[in-house]
């Protein structure tokens, strides 16, 4: 699974001096890719000897989807519009 290299998301539970430690995040919903493991809270949590990893992608039309699963060999978390989002994140560009 691809590692999540920094995380620019500080108020997550998961993640300690931009650092993730969820064991598997989920990137996408509804056409964006927000990290879905994202949890607003003051507790600290995640196993924290290991960075997080990329458990599943449902951005279908991202470069680096294939069958449902990460294949970029890492990636970086970043803020876009208020939301944590797969700045790695690459849409497969349709033929005109």
């Amino acid at each position: 699974m691809p590692v999540v290299n920094n995380c620019a998301a500080g108020q997550c539970a998961y993640n300690i001096a931009k650092v993730c430690h969820a064991l598997a995040i989920t990137v996408g919903n509804k056409g964006q890719a927000s990290c879905e493991t994202y949890f607003g809270v003051a507790m600290k949590g995640g196993d924290r000897s290991t960075p997080g990893h990329v458990g599943a992608c449902k951005m279908l039309d991202c470069a680096h989807n294939v069958d449902l699963e990460c294949q970029a060999p890492g990636i970086s978390v970043g803020m876009q519009a208020d939301l944590p989002s797969c700045v790695t994140y690459q849409p497969v560009l349709q033929p005109v």
